[in-house]
């Protein structure tokens, strides 16, 4: 029995912990369990020792001492109020400000070097109750149970969704893509090891604009997420005492967006489902289709376009040019769709994608049939034949269908 125990040594523990003992002993010997229970039960009291030895010496009101933890744009608007307040003579919310971020050049580093905060590495990171409070805004990084324990009120996120609505990383962007009517900030606590489950302190609830972009919803989302912010602050001891869990109904999860997720699916896709496709991640990810098996990015975006009722029965993905707007029309599930510009090997506009390969010469030379000449999606493109005496170029320039309005 005893071949089949291993020794080690945990981690912070002073006694040896028997690993795997309880696989091999007999029924009558608790010998193993027993030390590794008492073990682990030392560590663990040793963990709460410390936390109410934080908990002894934390105020019961403002000014609080405030570590920060952000990277972007978004997280750039609380920590600048955050500062704000520390600077206010009379009335201050915050005593102390300090800065934690990723090695890199970004939006908070850069405010944080200019208003000579402190500012420290992720991960190198040691409290040492020093602070009363921390503060998450879009920073992206699980925190670790010993560092959350470190602060007496625990620390903070401000996250731009109703939770737990668009728990995740990017719930401004699936707000838009998923055309909600309503969203807002909440402000949580943070539990260890995962993302947006912890309880809420206070929420506040906004209208999403029409038409509005995911950059526009999230500048003003930021800004509405740092007031709240230092609105809770000014009582946190009271939101921290009535503090309610999430719901376990509504939760959604708002996954980073990826490159698959811009690719146009003609036949499925209806006028409103690009529209907010576009809106949501356009400025970041453009949206993408085929053409004869070439990538086209789909820029300057337009929206739904109204043609007569003869144009109305044409297949998805068929491609028209308006040479009123200059816009290029694409048919999708329910109607057309416009764009002005195009990438292909390089930007062109309307206009230009058009007389460089679009113009009826091509069309009439070649006789090109409907079924060839359509934006294709990724996932249902068809091979189609060429007869070798064209060279790419030439297939490229002819396999659209055009009716000029």
């Amino acid at each position: 029995m005893w071949k089949n125990m291993k020794y080690v040594r945990a981690k912070g523990l002073s006694q040896i912990s028997l690993i795997g003992i309880h696989l091999f002993a007999p029924k009558t010997c608790c010998f193993g369990l027993w030390r590794i229970r008492r073990a682990f039960s030392n560590y663990s009291s040793s963990v709460y020792n410390t936390d109410r030895s934080v908990q002894k010496d934390r105020r019961t009101e403002p000014p609080w001492k405030v570590l920060f933890f952000g990277t972007d744009e978004f997280a750039l608007e609380s920590l600048k109020i955050l500062y704000a307040s520390r600077q206010e003579s009379s009335d201050r919310i915050v005593e102390s400000l300090e800065v934690v971020t990723l090695d890199k050049d970004l939006p908070v580093r850069r405010f944080a070097n200019a208003n000579k905060l402190v500012v420290h590495d992720w991960p190198h990171v040691n409290p040492q109750g020093r602070f009363d409070v921390g503060v998450v805004v879009s920073f992206g990084c699980l925190l670790r149970e010993g560092l959350i324990r470190q602060f007496p009120y625990g620390i903070l996120n401000v996250h731009p969704s109703l939770l737990p609505r668009w728990r995740g990383p990017a719930p401004v962007f699936h707000t838009v893509l998923h055309g909600d009517a309503v969203t807002g900030v909440t402000i949580m606590q943070i539990r260890p090891n995962r993302f947006d489950v912890g309880p809420i302190l206070s929420q506040v609830v906004c209208q999403v604009p029409e038409h509005c972009t995911a950059e526009q919803l999230g500048a003003s989302l930021a800004t509405m997420g740092a007031s709240l912010l230092i609105d809770t602050l000014k009582s946190l001891p009271e939101r921290i005492a009535n503090r309610k869990e999430q719901s376990k109904e509504g939760a959604t999860s708002a996954p980073k967006i990826n490159i698959d997720m811009s690719w146009v699916v003609w036949e499925e896709q209806t006028c409103d489902h690009i529209s907010r496709l576009y809106r949501a991640i356009g400025s970041r990810v453009p949206l993408r289709t085929l053409w004869m098996g070439d990538l086209i990015k789909l820029l300057d975006f337009v929206g739904k376009v109204s043609l007569s009722e003869a144009e109305e029965g044409a297949v998805p993905g068929s491609i028209l040019f308006q040479k009123k707007s200059n816009t290029l029309l694409v048919r999708c599930k329910d109607g057309w769709v416009g764009f002005r510009t195009l990438m292909l090997r390089k930007r062109l506009s309307a206009a230009d994608f058009y007389n460089g390969y679009l113009h009826t010469f091509f069309i009439k030379r070649h006789s090109l049939q409907q079924q060839h000449c359509l934006f294709q999606s990724k996932w249902t493109q068809t091979r189609t034949a060429f007869t070798p005496k064209h060279s790419q170029t030439e297939r490229t320039q002819l396999e659209v269908f055009v009716t000029q309005d």
